[in-house]
């Protein structure tokens, strides 16, 4: 039987500002990768997420990004492989407090946006990453985009590893997400997501931009919590896996 782990990024509101539908989207996803206050986030809403995910059975994830609220993290910044471990044992460090406060274990380490991507072909910040999160808690599990360079570091340094997909977002030729400053970086409509999501997981195979078939291996599938279609693609997305035989469960 096939199995998949379905991960949202949550926890992204902050102060007066409201992102996402975390409540309604915690019922169809087995990974939460709760934001830890650089991109977004703060100290309330880390707390309240732990707690609506732990209530919902839902397994703990941080999610560490580059110190940049107003480009929600998704912007390019040139930063030093120690700067990059600095920043990830802090993020990991601020989620744990409020995860151990609920006598709950985190799950997973995710990174977000723009330090997700320059780490995915960059082995100096990969490792970085990597060694913040294996000194931190050598058990947590690092998640990382499917076949890139922070996986395999991740594998070398002694982690454990989610090779990740995306369940809203085109590919490149060479398994690289598509820039979200093109205008073809996101899928549009929940019966291609939904295909596009079934192709991967049971053949794992995507057809890049470039038109040709390229594999991917997928042990976790991510849906964006701040997508404007986020809580309908959990849905249909959890539904129609179910539907396929393929058995919904967080990664182990």
């Amino acid at each position: 039987m096939f199995r998949i782990d379905l991960n949202c990024d949550l926890g992204e509101s902050f102060g007066a500002y409201k992102v996402g539908l975390d409540e309604e989207i915690l019922s169809f996803v087995t990974s939460a990768n709760i934001a830890c206050g650089f991109h977004a986030g703060d100290p309330s809403v880390m707390r309240k997420t732990v707690k609506l995910a732990l209530e919902n059975g839902v397994a703990i994830g941080a999610h560490p990004g580059l110190p940049d609220l107003i480009g929600f993290g998704r912007r390019n910044m040139n930063i030093s492989a120690q700067e990059a471990y600095d920043m990830v044992v802090y993020q990991i460090g601020a989620l744990y407090g409020f995860v151990k406060s609920e006598g709950a274990k985190m799950q997973h380490v995710k990174p977000h946006g723009a330090l997700y991507n320059m780490a995915a072909k960059s082995k100096e910040l990969s490792e970085a990453i990597a060694e913040a999160v294996y000194k931190v808690d050598p058990e947590l599990v690092l998640f990382g985009l499917s076949g890139s360079e922070l996986v395999y570091v991740g594998e070398r340094i002694g982690l454990q590893t989610a090779h990740e997909v995306f369940a809203d977002r085109t590919y490149q030729l060479d398994g690289s997400l598509t820039s979200r400053n093109q205008p073809d970086a996101l899928i549009q409509t929940n019966k291609q997501v939904i295909s596009h999501v079934k192709r991967i997981v049971k053949e794992g195979k995507v057809k890049s931009q470039q038109g040709v078939d390229i594999s991917l291996k997928a042990d976790t599938v991510c849906i964006h919590g701040d997508g404007a279609h986020a809580l309908q693609y959990a849905k249909s997305i959890k539904e129609s896996l179910e539907a396929a035989g393929i058995s919904i469960k967080a990664f182990k």
